[in-house]
């Protein structure tokens, strides 16, 4: 199992290319949206962001402190996922069937094993290295149905000290008998691990039923009451994923107005509550989510892998009614743990609908526009002094092809930059990931 040490967070300066979005690059210029240092020092101090400048600025003020020399390399806060799923980390690639008939065939069998505490911990320890491994520091995950899925995740997170959410699977119907709970009992299992985990060390709990067509009015209710009782809590649910998904929720719940009306009804659509996919998602949902403050996670490999379709990026950044994203890897029916292979479809899927999006508009996605999906970005997602320690460091030539790619240095034209970070978007993996640093530890797996 990897992890960090229990020793003491030692103060020390990482030297190297410093990137992060200090803006929302959709709406103002990248000039304004990135800070960027060529030749940085990122100083940290008792696991925080305590300075960052130019080198030459700052070697003399902190000499004092260990230096960790990454020239060449591009220092970026680490990675958010704000969707996936931990219990079906081992059908990744799960082959031949659209969302439905996927769940029934391969999703429901895997999750009953996440009954047994010692299978849910070895799974969880696994899932935490991959997510490190790949640059991931803080991701929103789904756990199983059962409560001991919740325990093991969390006491991995624990060990590692790291920023993570998740919560209870709710799912009372339409799914198998060993995987369902009741509006009763998913809510006071629910309420137990709340009071147990939320808020310890740096978890939060999530709310999770898993969509609508598998939880009755009444469960969906009680999730509400949940988020009424403990109002820093986060709502996590998927939403209008697939065509056949949306008619079948129509005709589950034809006294509402739509998929985003039963969880609007039910008093699930809050600030804190983030809705994974929003593929076939109407402009009236789109108004209705801004006006929430409610976040989409984009999940594009996962989209184009079960057929769901192209989300539609654009207009969920639509000046008029914007709607905070951040990407989600949704391992299982996602095919990469990497942040940076889900910009690279998210990339493609931007493309398909003659769409740009641009290496910074990507970067943001998964740092700082997901920091704010979350919102955590007081804490995470920049490298504004005072934030959590949480940072990547990325090699523009980790792989021969890489290498060959970006022979030139990085210098201090912002366009530079831009070329060697779309090309890793597109062709980097956890190869291109050097180091991985959790509250100014480095983590070793």
């Amino acid at each position: 199992m990897g992890q960090p040490s229990a020793a003491p967070v030692p103060s020390l300066a990482l030297r190297g290319t410093l990137l992060d979005c200090v803006a929302d690059p959709f709406f103002v210029p990248a000039a304004e949206a990135v800070r960027y240092v060529p030749d940085g020092l990122l100083v940290v101090e008792n696991g925080h962001i305590a300075a960052l400048g130019p080198f030459t600025d700052l070697q003399d003020p902190y000499a004092h402190l260990p230096l960790v020399d990454y020239s060449g390399h591009l220092i970026m806060p680490g990675f958010i996922d704000t969707h996936v799923h931990y219990p079906q980390t081992g059908m990744i690639a799960a082959y031949g069937a659209q969302l439905l008939e996927w769940l029934n065939q391969y999703t429901f069998p895997t999750e009953r094993q996440f009954q047994d505490p010692s299978h849910a911990r070895r799974i969880a320890d696994l899932f935490l290295d991959e997510l490190l491994k790949n640059g991931t520091t803080t991701a929103l995950v789904f756990a199983a149905v059962f409560p001991e899925s919740v325990e093991a995740f969390f006491e991995a997170a624990l060990a590692r000290n790291l920023r993570m959410i998740s919560g209870k699977v709710l799912m009372d119907r339409h799914a198998p008998d060993y995987l369902r709970d009741t509006p009763q009992t998913g809510y006071a299992q629910s309420k137990a691990l709340i009071e147990k985990w939320h808020g310890r060390g740096r978890l939060a709990y999530a709310v999770t039923p898993r969509f609508a067509a598998t939880s009755t009015e009444a469960q969906l209710k009680a999730a509400a009451q949940l988020l009424d009782e403990f109002p820093d809590l986060y709502l996590h649910t998927h939403l209008s994923e697939n065509v056949n998904e949306v008619a079948w929720i129509r005709e589950l719940f034809p006294q509402y107005d739509g998929y985003l009306d039963v969880y609007d009804q039910t008093g699930l659509v809050r600030e804190r509550s983030v809705f994974a996919h929003g593929v076939q998602i109407t402009e009236a949902e789109f108004r209705r989510l801004s006006e929430a403050k409610a976040a989409i996670s984009f999940c594009p490999t996962s989209n184009l892998f079960l057929g769901s379709g192209l989300f539609r990026l654009d207009r969920a950044k639509s000046a008029a009614s914007p709607v905070k994203v951040g990407l989600g890897t949704d391992v299982g029916a996602g095919t990469s743990f990497s942040l940076l292979q889900t910009a690279n479809e998210a990339y493609k899927v931007a493309q398909l609908r003659r769409q740009a999006l641009s290496p910074f508009q990507a970067l943001f996605l998964a740092t700082l526009g997901g920091a704010q999906a979350l919102c955590l970005e007081d804490k995470i997602g920049s490298f504004n002094p005072g934030n959590e320690a949480d940072i990547i460091v990325l090699n523009p030539r980790a792989t021969p092809l890489l290498a060959l790619r970006n022979q030139a240095p990085i210098t201090a034209d912002l366009a530079t930059v831009a070329d060697a970070l779309f090309s890793l978007l597109i062709m980097g993996d956890d190869r291109a990931v050097a180091a991985t640093y959790i509250l100014g530890q480095r983590f070793s797996p």
